[in-house]
């Protein structure tokens, strides 16, 4: 059966249906996914019923999957395998996880603006995320489109923006967020790391901002100013034209290319009720400024 693609824009976020993502595909099936993937950058998948063994045989037909940090992270509960994020409020018991436990404040980072591993040397190219129990109010994800944004620029922006690089850094969104305790081996697990601030999808030739809430300065730049660059890029991406709002079913899995869009998950009553969510992700082919030749001069 052919999978049914119903876009939500004209360019950005797309619904498919008529697939079932818990069997092998296709091969039809997944280039036709591939090529809706590339074009709306965004795409949700409706009542999808996954094992944490399918979700991650799925999100390999997209590359590599990443280890989640809470395969050093000892505060995380291991609710699931370490090849997946547990991006929820519950705890081993699967029981919501106190206001103030150390895995609910560092999370409340998710709440800014952010693209995921852009703190990794490789970053990545897609996050999968699987909703096994949600909120009845709150706890939506919005979704930015940094391709129509970098479009939106003026020519002296774009210009101005040209072979730009940014550092990205786990503990500073976290820090931005409130949360500054730290371990020893996270310290050493998550160092900054460089990445372009423009770049160009492979499949598609779009430029797009790659900007997130990590980002500590920007090389070649007073850091007062480096910043202040940033925050009025992210401030630009996520005006209300370039931004998507998902509310969650259960069961639905939504996947985003890293590469172009931004998100943040919203607030929800994290002590009256629970939302589970299962994420994979896939890593890109290699760090920004490598694929893309752009040199950082030693600071």
């Amino acid at each position: 059966m052919t999978i049914n693609v119903c876009p939500v824009t004209s360019e950005f976020v797309a619904e498919v249906g008529d697939v079932d993502l818990s069997q092998p595909l296709d091969p039809s099936d997944l280039a036709d996914i591939k090529k809706a993937f590339w074009k709306y950058a965004v795409l949700i998948f409706p009542d999808q019923q996954l094992t944490q063994d399918q979700h991650l045989e799925f999100a390999k037909n997209f590359g590599p999957l990443e280890m989640s940090i809470s395969a050093f992270r000892k505060d995380d509960p291991q609710r699931m395998r370490l090849e997946l994020a547990n991006v929820s409020n519950l705890g081993a018991d699967d029981k919501p996880l106190p206001e103030l436990s150390r895995v609910r404040l560092m999370q409340k980072a998710n709440q800014l603006w952010h693209t995921d591993s852009s703190f990794k040397h490789v970053p990545a190219l897609t996050s999968l995320l699987y909703a096994r129990s949600i909120p009845p109010v709150g706890g939506l994800t919005e979704f930015a489109d940094a391709r129509a944004a970098y479009d939106a620029l003026s020519g002296e922006m774009k210009n101005r923006l040209e072979g730009l690089v940014a550092e990205h850094w786990y503990l500073k969104s976290r820090a931005k967020a409130g949360f500054t305790n730290f371990t020893d081996v996270e310290r050493e697990n998550l160092p900054p790391v460089p990445q372009v601030m423009v770049r160009t999808g492979p499949e598609s030739g779009r430029k797009s901002l790659y900007v997130a809430s990590h980002i500590t300065r920007v090389f070649g730049m007073p850091d007062e100013e480096g910043l202040a660059l940033a925050e009025e890029l992210i401030a630009h991406a996520t005006q209300r034209q370039f931004v998507h709002s998902h509310r969650w079913r259960v069961h639905d899995l939504v996947m985003w290319d890293d590469r172009c869009t931004l998100h943040r998950g919203r607030d929800f009553d994290g002590q009256r009720w629970s939302r589970d969510m299962h994420r994979a992700t896939v890593s890109d082919v290699a760090n920004t400024c490598e694929q893309f030749g752009i040199s950082v001069a030693a600071e």
